[in-house]
């Protein structure tokens, strides 16, 4: 989940200090039409928190008239900011002698999608592929350590800039050390820990991203308005990639290439027999099923993720749930992938990797109607309904790369892991830009009824029908011992005909 800066909002709010309780004692505001939502945002969070205080400072993208006000709530002035389209008019508002508004750059415009959108995601899901393919013939170990240093160098540059092309460039870098963190570490770590673990195991690796999420605004925020030593928005970035620089060269040293081990159904596969070509692997239909459902799934999460500190400040103007927000992600969301992750090790030993499918369907369908109820009602029951969409919504992300490696061949399977990456990014994450057309002919919290909580429906019915393209559990051939299974039964000619020998 991202968490907005929608300075580009009618209810952006800079001064708003309510805090949580007060939000819940009170009777929500009036849903005012809201304007068109902003562009996505990429994946990389700060950028996104801090992309106001940064389009100043470098003099980059769109200039608008922006609420401006300690004193005052959206819900005291006459005029909101938003509809003067010049200078003049923008500090002609003003309320009891006070100007509330100022004409300054919001950190959107063309300039910020080139950053936010095809510098980033291009260089990204094109390097997943090329990356993993790198990853099913070289030492992953190596390859991951290295781009985590350019990763992190990345990032505390980024905090040096001083002109937009240097950001657009790093961002180029950024993107392709951050590529090769989830088909190189899938690949290892399937390899380290065995299958009754490994749903527990890649939940408990993709946490990271709803860790991610949840610090990026504190520290994009927060630490930016402390402007320590007077860098202001810098000094996230500096933070952050001192952070990632030394937990890469802690990688470094202790990370070593495990053994490659042939999983899932693999393991069953008889000695000698030829391994299938990587395309006809990739296209096989569950696994293409699997891709277009995770995809959806994924364009419904990134939808609540680029709208909802939009939606909430839009629809709820005087409550600041940021707080709230931050806790039902770096929290509830963690539970959910953990418990998502332990739920399907459980089921996946006596029911085979169709369970993990299983569990798939049934948690988004689970989390449907609460996703609704999150942009349905008022400030109590959206964050209530939002905790408990979050639950079951985010056991997902951990299970499909559980299941994506347990029925991929050795050979393949972080190649598998790229090309899997790279169309549920591009598709998942591009989808959202049709909120905005849709909002304008229906309305913007429609519009998220049918990307958010809708698309949460669709990919439980694609789960739903991919678990019957999944094979059953394992069994045991009729030449093994039920008590041992290493024993078999050969069958040798004796000169009294065939007769099975236990050996």
């Amino acid at each position: 989940m991202i968490l907005r800066d929608s300075t580009k909002s009618p209810a952006f709010v800079e001064g708003n200090k309510h805090n949580l309780q007060t939000c819940l004692s009170q009777t929500p505001g009036h849903a005012r039409p809201p304007p068109p939502p902003p562009p996505p945002r990429s994946p990389h969070r700060i950028r996104g928190v801090t992309t106001k205080y940064t389009a100043r400072d470098l003099e980059y993208g769109d200039i608008a008239c922006l609420f401006n006000s300690t004193t005052l709530s959206l819900t005291d002035i006459p005029t909101e900011c938003y509809t003067a389209n010049n200078s003049d008019s923008c500090q002609a508002l003003a309320y009891n002698g006070s100007v509330y508004c100022e004409w300054d750059r919001n950190g959107l415009g063309i300039d910020y999608q080139v950053i936010a959108g095809p510098a980033f995601i291009l260089v990204f899901t094109f390097m997943g592929v090329i990356l993993g393919i790198a990853a099913d013939r070289f030492n992953r170990a190596r390859i991951l350590s290295v781009c985590s240093i350019v990763f992190a160098i990345a990032i505390i540059l980024t905090g040096a800039v001083k002109e937009y092309w240097h950001l657009v460039l790093l961002r180029i870098l950024l993107a392709a050390g951050e590529s090769a963190c989830n088909p190189m570490a899938t690949g290892i770590l399937s390899d380290i820990f065995p299958e009754e673990k490994r749903g527990l195991v890649m939940a408990i690796f993709n946490w990271g991203i709803y860790g991610g999420y949840g610090i990026a605004f504190p520290v994009g925020r927060y630490v930016t308005e402390m402007n320590a030593w007077g860098l202001g928005w810098r000094v996230p970035y500096y933070g952050a990639g001192v952070v990632a620089l030394i937990i890469a060269v802690l990688m470094t040293l202790t990370l070593r290439e495990p053994e490659r081990q042939a999983i899932g159904e693999e393991s069953t596969k008889q000695a000698g027999e030829a391994a299938e070509p990587t395309w006809k692997v990739l296209l096989q239909p569950r696994i293409v099923l699997l891709c277009i459902a995770a995809s959806i799934r994924h364009c419904g999460g990134m939808t609540f993720a680029y709208n909802c500190d939009l939606y909430y400040r839009e629809y709820f103007p005087d409550y600041d749930l940021g707080w709230w927000l931050f806790a039902v992600t770096i929290v509830i969301g963690s539970i959910g992938v953990v418990v998502g992750g332990v739920v399907s090790d459980k089921f996946v030993a006596k029911l085979g990797v169709r369970s993990r499918v299983a569990c798939l369907a049934i948690s988004q369908l689970i989390s449907t109607p609460f996703a609704f109820g999150s942009v349905y009602l008022s400030p109590v029951g959206a964050m209530v309904t939002l905790g408990i969409s979050y639950f079951f919504a985010e056991m997902w992300f951990g299970i499909v790369f559980a299941i994506l490696v347990e029925i991929t061949p050795l050979h393949c399977r972080s190649t598998a892991v790229g090309v899997f990456l790279f169309v549920m990014n591009n598709v998942g994450g591009n989808l959202p830009i049709l909120v905005e057309p849709v909002s304008k002919a229906i309305g913007y919290r429609e519009s998220l009824f049918i990307f958010y909580a809708g698309f949460y429906l669709i990919s439980s019915v694609l789960f739903f029908l991919t678990m019957f393209l999944m094979d059953g559990p394992k069994r045991a051939p009729r030449d093994t011992g039920h008590d041992n299974p290493a024993a078999t039964l050969e069958m040798v000619t004796n000169g009294h005909g065939a007769r099975g020998l236990r050996v």
